[in-house]
């Protein structure tokens, strides 16, 4: 089982995602946010104003470590 698949069925079990299956083939499932997963938002939009702000030194960070391997 792929980390992806673990990390949903975490957050399903966690009452993060809900995970809607369709009887169909071949199979097809979809995940949404529930009400808990989406007061979240406010968290993870700061986080990505964070990168965004960051960004910049991130990806330096991570050509000077590339320069060292």
């Amino acid at each position: 089982m792929s980390s992806q698949n673990l990390q949903l069925k975490e957050l399903e079990k966690d009452g993060i995602v809900h995970r809607e299956i369709y009887k169909e083939i071949p199979p097809k499932v979809e995940y949404s946010l529930t009400e808990f997963g989406r007061s979240l938002e406010p968290i993870i939009l700061l986080m990505k104003d964070w990168g965004e702000t960051h960004k910049n030194r991130i990806i330096n960070a991570r050509a000077m470590k590339k320069e060292e391997i």
